[in-house]
């Protein structure tokens, strides 16, 4: 009986034994036929793989601007640089900074500003100014003549503007209040020239 139990036993040992051994050689045939993966595998996305992209032509002519309207995006992006140029200029002209004037207006309009800049630094008259920002903004105007363009905006802003003489007295203005200005300003570009800025050329009474 005990003999018996022994070689039991061992058969079943070598039952484990061989069933390890053969699982062990499926492994392997597995990956000698499937490969084995390293984790450097390039990864494939659905809906990615194989998308295809087209490619610029190049006998495609690009797209000639109109000149002769200024309508949707176009006309959306000017009035908001227009808002920038208006507030740039307003603010500029309190502080007396020539130099950001030049860049924004047209030459008759910068030599207008820069007499009165003169004028207001000789008889020691103070300008204190601040743009509270723009309530309404629209092109009244638009025209295209020979390669210029000219557009008249109107804007509807608040601001409190005071100027002071030389004892520091109120001689016009409110530092406490805030008023409204309505100003029509008319801007021009020439379309040959390569900067896309406009300029201010006549402030329309």
């Amino acid at each position: 009986m005990y003999i018996y139990q022994i070689m039991s036993n061992s058969f079943g040992y070598l039952d484990i034994i061989l069933l390890g051994m053969i699982a062990g050689f499926i492994i392997l045939r597995l990956r000698s036929i499937l490969g084995r993966k390293t984790g450097h595998e390039s990864k494939i996305y659905p809906n990615f793989a194989e998308k295809e992209f087209s490619m610029p032509q190049k006998d495609v002519q690009p797209t000639k601007k109109n000149f002769e309207i200024l309508e949707g995006q176009d006309k959306k992006e000017f009035l908001k640089g227009a808002e920038i140029a208006y507030e740039s200029i307003l603010t500029s002209f309190a502080n007396g900074d020539l130099i950001k004037l030049k860049a924004l207006l047209g030459s008759n309009m910068f030599s207008n500003f820069s007499e009165a800049i003169k004028t207001r630094n000789k008889e020691n008259i103070k300008s204190e100014f601040t743009f509270i920002g723009v309530k309404e903004s629209s092109v009244e105007k638009y025209e295209k003549i020979k390669d210029n363009l000219f557009a008249t905006v109107k804007f509807v802003a608040e601001v409190i503007s005071v100027k002071r003489d030389k004892d520091n007295k109120i001689i016009e203005g409110n530092p406490d209040k805030i008023k409204f200005v309505t100003d029509n300003w008319k801007f021009t570009k020439n379309i040959n020239n390569k900067s896309p800025n406009w300029y201010l050329s006549e402030i329309i009474s």
